[in-house]
């Protein structure tokens, strides 16, 4: 990785990461360049060929109007910056023992700016050793390794995978018992199944392939009959319904107007009911960072009504960048910034905003997963390189402003402090790392290799007991 002459730790303990956007298979993915529409922004360029942008919500603090960032076959620039957030007062959370204002440092060090072999790393993260010695009179020089400090024991973890396709990694993390939620396009039964004889209590997502849906010509009955006959095939065979525990539907839809929000729920409460009566769990809303306004949340609520009443989950992705911490009430405050409850933001800890402000008070906090996590690139009015997508291409941002020497290690960290924060709310079950074993395209967000093994020791000692 970048630079340093300096001793740099680099991965961590209790702390954590971002947008369900098309961040599958681009074959796979309801939005497509056809699809979708690409979206202009001043701060990161035009989709790269495959990829469609994700948008975001731009609120005016205390102004209740919404500018949408382009996105999902919508094509509107951003007509205002992000507002400055402030906290809220948080309600229905299972409060830690004690507030966390701040993160102890458990990470490999990386010294004299020698790019360590991660990829040696075993699961334990205990440093490997290397030659010292050379054929040339002067003295040996050890080649540096990352020297690894492991997590310490904590409360169990929150974090889960977003799996493309099958690998054995993913099974290496799985086998903690700590991962709480999986969600996958790979929708093979005995894939699931392993998943589930590992751990019991991982709860699996399915998604299938649907064509993004334009919710200005959408009748939604008819809408949810259709997607009810391409489902029950597949989600109604016995060997999945063994091991899938939901399914979501449309990825990150848009409304663009209230009337559209209000077909879009109207859509989702009918799926809730006609999957119920085939015993089967809806995961409702599957919304992009940032969306929806949250004036439109309202028009939103009978769809989480029905899902409550029949057992269904919310299902939210949540996205910042060039740090997990950027447009939260964390931001800039330094590499660890810990998180309270009463923290909030306009990417990621947006949920807090929907369930304080909207749900809890109306009784309607229904479980929560999101089904996409982490840091990208293509959120709009950022910092940061503006070609970046996924965590890979933000490591030598990180590096030179004091974000971790080392890439996998420094994005593990934020992912833990993501994972703090969930910990703070009861009803969050889990939460899904975009990606693991990404598809072609993605792979700039893949975890694979030296960051799974990070997070896999990290794992090991958030397991429940």
């Amino acid at each position: 990785m970048p630079d340093s002459n300096e001793v740099e730790p680099t991965a961590v303990e209790p702390s954590a990461p971002q947008a369900e956007s098309s961040h599958a298979d681009p074959a796979l993915d309801a939005r497509t360049p056809e699809s979708a529409g690409a979206a202009a922004s001043t701060a990161s360029p035009s989709p790269r060929p495959g990829l469609s942008r994700r948008g975001f919500l731009l609120s005016a603090a205390g102004a209740g109007a919404a500018a949408l960032a382009a996105a999902c076959g919508r094509d509107r620039a951003p007509t205002s910056a992000l507002p400055t957030p402030t906290a809220t007062q948080a309600g229905g959370v299972s409060q830690l023992p004690t507030p966390i204002v701040g993160n102890e440092h458990y990470f490999p060090i990386v010294r004299n700016g020698a790019a360590p072999e991660v990829a040696a790393l075993p699961a334990t993260l205990a440093p490997t050793e290397t030659p010292t010695e050379t054929p040339t009179p002067e003295p040996p020089t050890p080649t540096p390794t990352p020297q690894a400090t492991p997590f310490p024991a904590g409360p169990p973890s929150k974090l889960g995978l977003f799996v493309a396709r099958n690998d054995p990694q993913i099974f290496d993390l799985v086998a903690t018992g700590a991962i709480t939620l999986v969600k996958t396009l790979e929708l093979d039964a005995n894939f699931a199944g392993q998943i589930k004889q590992l751990s019991p209590s991982t709860q699996i997502v399915g998604r299938l392939t649907l064509e993004q849906v334009d919710l200005a010509s959408f009748d939604p009955l008819a809408a949810a009959r259709n997607f009810m006959a391409a489902l029950l095939p597949i989600a109604g065979a016995s060997d999945r319904r063994a091991v899938f525990d939901g399914w979501e539907a449309y990825n990150e839809p848009i409304a663009g107007s209230t009337d559209e929000m209000k077909r879009l729920a109207e859509f989702e409460a009918e799926r809730t009911r006609l999957m119920a009566a085939e015993g089967l769990r809806a995961v409702v809303g599957n919304f992009g960072t940032g969306q929806p306004p949250l004036e439109y949340w309202e028009h939103f609520l009978p769809a989480i009504q029905t899902a409550k009443e029949y057992n269904g989950w919310l299902g939210l992705h949540e996205y910042s960048a060039p740090t997990i911490y950027h447009a939260s009430t964390r931001e800039n405050q330094g590499r660890y910034p810990g998180v309270s409850a009463t923290d909030t933001g306009w990417l990621t800890l947006r949920y807090r905003k929907v369930y304080n402000e909207i749900l809890i008070p109306r009784g309607l906090a229904i479980p929560l997963v999101f089904t996409e996590l982490g840091v990208d690139g293509l959120v709009t009015n950022r910092p940061g390189p503006p070609d970046a997508m996924g965590w890979q291409e933000f490591q030598g941002w990180w590096a030179e402003n004091g974000y971790g020497l080392w890439g996998p290690g420094a994005y593990i960290e934020q992912l833990v402090w993501y994972d703090q924060a969930m910990r703070q709310d009861s009803y969050v079950l889990g939460s899904a790392i975009f990606a693991m074993a990404a598809s072609d395209g993605w792979q700039s967000y893949d975890i694979l290799g030296p960051a799974a093994a990070v997070l896999q020791q990290y794992l090991s000692v958030h397991a429940p007991v």
